[in-house]
């Protein structure tokens, strides 16, 4: 799964990664969770644009916004069949850009947090779903939620899930909002292993409230 991650990225990195006309100046985050707002990129009218969205899908037809704390990630081998996610992966599609992002790792009656983040690449996307729902006075909150699949054999050591990280090269047929769902199912797999490494960090992370460069600094370099 992915409940926290980082997105420290500049505006230039951003903009020149993913094929952007412009970026507007982000504030670095380093401790992104559930509820909060994170720059997502999105298909409008033909470009790619990136957006402010609510982490947390809130389907359109929901109750109340509370909902979208419990839709942070979608499993990817039941998008098409879920009532909150199908409708979603069909037209609503988008990039969460990251740096890496935290998992824990169970050691005795503790769970350590780790850094995760990818060997050669500083900057990757994350594969998404956006929903609009709409307040009691009908304004608009958009909302996303970051697909999972099963864990490769690296992640494995941590959770039994993980992202979906999508490949530069398919940036752009995730984004199509015309693309038929067949090819878009074969992007829905595990990263390269080979490809991903951790390290411990502090358990300040574990706690939203901090949000600085400090989170990401190692405090013992995994094999």
């Amino acid at each position: 799964m992915c409940g926290r991650f980082v997105i420290a990225a500049d505006s230039t990195a951003l903009q020149q990664a993913f094929d952007l006309a412009s970026v507007p100046e982000l504030t670095p985050r380093y401790n992104v969770a559930p509820t909060q707002l994170a720059p997502v990129i999105i298909n409008e009218d033909g470009g790619r644009e990136l957006v402010m969205y609510r982490w947390g899908l809130v389907p359109s037809w929901a109750k109340d916004l509370a909902m979208g704390a419990k839709m942070i990630n979608a499993r990817s081998e039941t998008i098409e069949e879920k009532p909150s996610f199908k409708h979603a992966f069909r037209r609503r599609r988008c990039l969460v850009p990251a740096n890496g992002f935290y998992e824990w790792k169970a050691e005795g009656t503790k769970k350590m947090p780790r850094y995760i983040h990818l060997k050669d690449v500083p900057l990757f996307a994350m594969a998404g779903l956006w929903e609009t729902w709409h307040d009691v006075e009908k304004r608009p909150i958009h909302t996303f939620t970051i697909l999972t699949t099963g864990a490769n054999d690296f992640m494995r050591q941590f959770h039994e899930r993980m992202p979906v990280i999508v490949r530069p090269a398919d940036y752009g047929l995730w984004l199509d909002q015309q693309a038929p769902t067949e090819p878009l199912r074969a992007l829905l797999t595990q990263y390269d292993p080979n490809a991903m490494t951790a390290y411990e960090v502090s358990t300040a992370v574990n706690k939203p409230v901090f949000d600085g460069p400090e989170l990401i600094e190692p405090l013992a370099r995994l094999l």
